[in-house]
């Protein structure tokens, strides 16, 4: 292997332990807190967990060997069903983020009725849409057999052998691409812009009210009304950098990834296929971290698990330490 290969496989199991071990941590959250599982996002990310922990352990072990053997690391049985899986958790955590983009815009935009229009019901119903259209493409993909291993990528994923096939290939990749990529671009876009959009406004109002406030407090202090001026200015960017980063990096996992896709059908060699690969899996390392553990409520449940976990062992520890006393105390006694 090539000093290049070795970084890359190295890099692919970097991403495999970080997104087992985020999207385990996000599962014991949801597991430990019944304030997140009340809350109807919590299904969403519960779905987007799952994708990425069974991305990690089917679709990157096979990678990892595919990159290191250069060649197919299992059986066509195995190859298919991990390709069928790979085509399937990635269109359904695409569609989870959108759906999230949608809880949030509704909660947002339309605050009174968010109770009614996202309920429980309403969320199991998006989650079966992802689902039902997750498994449309590979079951399509499957039953004409253009899953297989790929070379270029080193995995087992969408392929196409047979070039009598090469039309209805790009045909089904196209629609493939444009209804799961490239929609949920389109949704998260609209619906995160629209957010962002309501939340510059109540910074607006916000504003307004802590200028008049300052204007009337002539003897405020100038360090006071300088740290209310530089929270506001903070309160501005927040929003801004929230959805950047949502938007951001779906656009920089998935879009090279679906790029070079779209270049293979049409030129024989694509040299960073493999690397796209890679930022494409480090979506399910980015998403625990996006969506749930950077956020308050997954900070303090997390805090509170670890805690509770050292206070435990505390106790084990100063039982065992005091266990030996405990023996001697009839013998002093005597």
């Amino acid at each position: 292997m090539s000093i290049w290969e070795l970084l890359l496989a190295f890099l692919v199991v970097l991403l495999m332990l970080v997104a087992l071990l985020a999207n385990v941590l996000v599962l014991m959250c949801f597991l430990y807190s019944a304030d997140i599982r009340k809350q109807v996002p919590g299904l969403f990310i519960l779905n987007l967990t799952f994708c990425n922990l069974l991305m990690a352990v089917s679709s990157m072990p096979l990678t990892l060997a595919g990159i290191i053997y250069k060649s197919q690391p299992a059986g066509d049985q195995v190859c298919h069903v991990v390709g069928f899986l790979e085509t399937f958790l990635t269109t359904n955590s695409m569609l989870s983020m959108a759906a999230l983009s949608i809880d949030r815009w509704i909660a947002v935009v339309f605050p009174l009725s968010y109770h009614s229009k996202m309920r429980y019901r309403d969320a199991a119903l998006i989650l079966s849409y992802t689902w039902l259209h997750s498994a449309s493409f590979p079951i399509v993909a499957a039953s004409l057999s253009w899953v297989g291993f790929h070379h270029l990528y080193a995995s087992c994923t969408l392929y196409n052998k047979r070039p009598e096939d090469r039309t209805q290939f790009v045909i089904f990749t196209g629609v493939f691409h444009a209804l799961s990529f490239l929609l949920s671009l389109v949704v998260l876009c609209f619906t995160y812009l629209k957010v962002l959009k309501v939340a510059r406004f109540h910074c607006k109002r916000i504003d307004v009210i802590t200028m008049q406030t300052l204007v009337l407090l002539v003897d405020i202090h100038p360090s006071v009304r300088e740290r209310c001026l530089e929270e506001q200015r903070r309160r501005r960017q927040r929003a801004t950098k929230k959805i950047s980063t949502f938007i951001g990096t779906f656009i920089l996992c998935f879009a090279p990834y679906v790029i070079t896709r779209y270049g293979f059908l049409f030129f024989s060699f694509v040299a960073i296929a493999q690397q796209t690969k890679c930022l494409a899996y480090s979506k399910a390392v980015s998403d625990p971290f996006v969506y749930s553990l950077l956020r308050h409520q997954y900070k303090k449940t997390w805090k509170d698990i670890i805690n509770k976990i050292l206070k435990r062992s505390s106790i084990n520890s100063s039982a065992l330490a005091g266990e030996p006393q405990s023996r001697n105390l009839p013998q002093l006694s005597e």
